[in-house]
């Protein structure tokens, strides 16, 4: 899986930036610095100043990839979903036992997050924190509907559809496979930022990993005979 991540382009919507990113070192600074920035400060105190400040370049040359922070912030979240989606992928590719490939899709979902050496501008520990606490600024907006119909989103819906044909597949008389789908995705997140934050508010943690939660929460919801 390695070598072909190596070779991966993950399609981001065009409508999401100016110019791709990708296609120049520039652009490539901009998103390895932006991760790292938002990380730092947070969403609300980052912005293309601080950004052209720390890579040595003029804040106009920034908005030549990104109209403003919010879109920079959802590349780097649909960049992330994707990433993530092609782990989902690869991890459950030829797995014939329904069970196993919906616990093995949980646990990509679900688990800590290693830095992939495959993409050497973008630190995938510091982006999943940064979707961890800043992902629903992405869509709690009053944008969102409007986005969303262009397409915004697609990569994050897709991955919650993968994991609700994966619960289909386990049990296809369960009503709600939608619902409990996003429930893990928007779920660990969530467990996770308690986990960081109000640690009394949730049970995952040093001992009990999201996954163990998640896992359990799936299969005890499903009729598995």
């Amino acid at each position: 899986m390695k070598h072909l991540l190596q070779t991966l382009k993950i399609g981001i919507n065009e409508n999401i930036y100016v110019k791709d990113p990708e296609s120049s070192d520039l652009g490539k600074r901009i998103i390895e610095n932006g991760i790292v920035m938002i990380h730092e400060m947070g969403f609300e105190s980052f912005t293309f100043k601080k950004l052209g400040d720390r890579i040595g370049s003029n804040e106009s040359s920034i908005y030549r990839y990104f109209e403003n922070k919010h879109k920079l912030l959802l590349y780097l979240t649909s960049w992330y979903w994707g990433w993530l989606e092609y782990q989902l992928v690869f991890a459950t590719n030829g797995i014939s036992d329904p069970g196993t490939k919906l616990e093995t899709g949980i646990a990509i979902i679900t688990k800590s997050i290693e830095e992939d050496s495959s993409f050497s501008h973008i630190n995938e520990v510091l982006l999943n924190k940064i979707v961890i606490n800043e992902y629903s600024k992405s869509y709690l907006t009053k944008e969102v509907d409007k986005e969303n119909k262009e397409g915004y989103f697609a990569i994050y819906k897709r991955l919650v559809h993968r994991i609700r044909d994966m619960i289909r597949e386990v049990d296809g008389t369960y009503s709600y496979p939608s619902s409990l789908a996003s429930t893990v995705i928007e779920g660990a997140l969530h467990q996770n930022f308690l986990s960081e934050h109000f640690a009394s508010m949730t049970d995952c943690n040093e001992t009990v990993e999201t996954t163990q939660y998640f896992t359990n929460l799936v299969f005890n919801s499903l009729n598995k005979t």
